[in-house]
């Protein structure tokens, strides 16, 4: 049975990775957990405060196919303890010479937050691979598509012709700086925390500092100023990370979502045979993987919101905001995980109808290019006359149904200003286009370095 849609085996694969479910299962958790503790007997073997032999002996039997995983959560619930339960099971494993030495001085978030930094550095591993692909992708549309014009839309309507190109290296230039934002955040949130009852490391006297450090050497992680109990700005940071990562993929879903509208026609998503739109409507090609991206990112949003209200603690340890953490953490790394995969997915195999997005340039008959227009007449009646001398021709010119060509040689004001040739010229796609091209170079070089 599963509670949650990532573990079904029907719906799973639409709200994880097989990846990401790695990290997050039971099995992995656990094996984790024990994996800390060995770390941590080692380090205090290392500062002389547990026998050397004793650190050995727990290494050697801390694996979880040693362990009953469904006694472990008997003891949990019998308990009411997060972690006495994998302790007392340990113990009946271990040799009796370590058995008051596992886990010695050490409470529960020292092992459940300094999981959370194994889980943020694993999960920031893959973010960094799965944008660098994304960015790769994105790169390559904006080559292919450098030339390739279409209506730039604003509130929903056309405005300027742009190209397919300039619309994705937007997109690779955004995606570019959270790669850099996830490089940066990274040796914040990548930190041990080992402080015992309240973060004072009192257990462990003189040994204190060098046993957090020698812990965290072994780990690969950072040692933090202090202890980060109750200061749970890295855990937000992470899923505000997250939040706005599945944000921009969200943003290019809606994007796909809806220039693949028949009424635009301008993209497709891949598509593969056998694939149904619906069960009633034979004809219908869903968008699945695009609505989908805007699924993920919302709920991952949520999940971010939670983990800012955690922030706010009670004292030296409050279980009811840290513990929430539990909750989003782990979703929002599965959702995020997904999102990256069908982001791949959907760019790398996007259908994009050159002849329909022309088309569509040329379905506004003309008045796409109003402001070339309006540029070139503000040199000859400045440019707020020119704006309301075009505004007036262009309201004129749709009532009565005609092409802006015409409706500007119908108005005096403009025809004494510019002849055809010129107005020709300024009617041109090309001509609106601007420095669109080199922009489009300068997205793609400043992301080419990173990768």
């Amino acid at each position: 049975m599963s509670a949650h849609l990532a573990d079904s085996a029907v719906y799973g694969h639409l709200w994880s990775t097989p990846e990401m479910h790695g990290i997050f299962d039971d099995e992995a958790r656990l094996q984790s957990w024990l994996d800390i503790l060995s770390v941590l007997a080692d380090a205090q073997a290392e500062v002389g405060l547990v026998p050397a032999q004793v650190a050995q002996e727990i290494a050697s039997y801390a694996q979880v196919d040693r362990l009953d995983v469904a006694k472990v959560g008997e003891r949990t619930r019998a308990t009411g303890h997060s972690t006495l339960g994998l302790i007392q099971c340990l113990r009946e494993i271990l040799p009796k010479s370590a058995r008051e030495w596992v886990y010695y001085g050490a409470t529960v978030q020292d092992l459940s937050d300094t999981w959370t930094a194994v889980v943020m550095r694993k999960v920031a591993d893959v973010m960094e691979r799965d944008l660098a692909t994304l960015v790769d992708a994105c790169a390559a549309l904006a080559r292919e598509h450098r030339d390739t014009v279409m209506c730039g839309r604003t509130h929903g309507q056309p405005g300027l012709p742009i190209t397919f190109g300039f619309k994705a290296a937007v997109w690779l230039s955004e995606l570019s700086r959270h790669r850099v934002r996830i490089a940066e955040a990274r040796p914040r949130l990548e930190v041990v925390q080992l402080g015992g009852a309240l973060g004072t490391m009192e257990f462990w006297g003189q040994q204190a500092v060098p046993l957090l450090e020698a812990f965290a050497r072994r780990l690969g992680l950072g040692a933090p100023d202090i202890a980060w109990i109750t200061a749970r700005d890295r855990v937000a940071e992470f899923l505000g990370l997250l939040a706005m990562v599945t944000a921009t993929l969200g943003k290019i879903g809606q994007e796909i979502y809806e220039l693949q509208r028949p009424e635009i026609g301008e993209v497709r998503e891949p598509f593969t045979a056998g694939q149904v739109g619906s069960i009633t409507m034979p004809h219908k090609r869903n968008p699945e993987l695009s609505e989908h991206l805007v699924t993920l990112a919302r709920i991952v949003r949520a999940d971010a919101a939670v983990a800012v209200e955690a922030m706010v603690h009670e004292h030296e340890r409050d279980g009811r905001a840290w513990k929430s953490e539990w909750v989003v953490l782990p979703e929002a790394c599965l959702l995020a995980g997904t999102a990256l995969s069908v982001a791949g997915e959907l760019v790398r195999g996007l259908e994009v109808d050159v002849d329909g997005m022309r088309a569509n340039v040329d379905s506004t008959r003309g008045y796409l290019m109003s402001e070339p227009v309006m540029r070139v007449l503000a040199a000859k009646l400045g440019k707020h006359t020119a704006h309301e001398v075009v505004y007036e021709a262009s309201v004129d010119g749709r009532r009565r149904g005609q092409h802006l060509r015409e409706a500007l040689l119908a108005d005096e004001r403009v025809a004494g200003q510019l002849t055809a040739e010129e107005i020709d010229r300024c009617l041109d796609p090309e001509h609106a286009l601007g420095p669109v091209r080199s922009f489009i170079e300068r997205a793609l070089a400043q992301a080419g370095p990173r990768r």
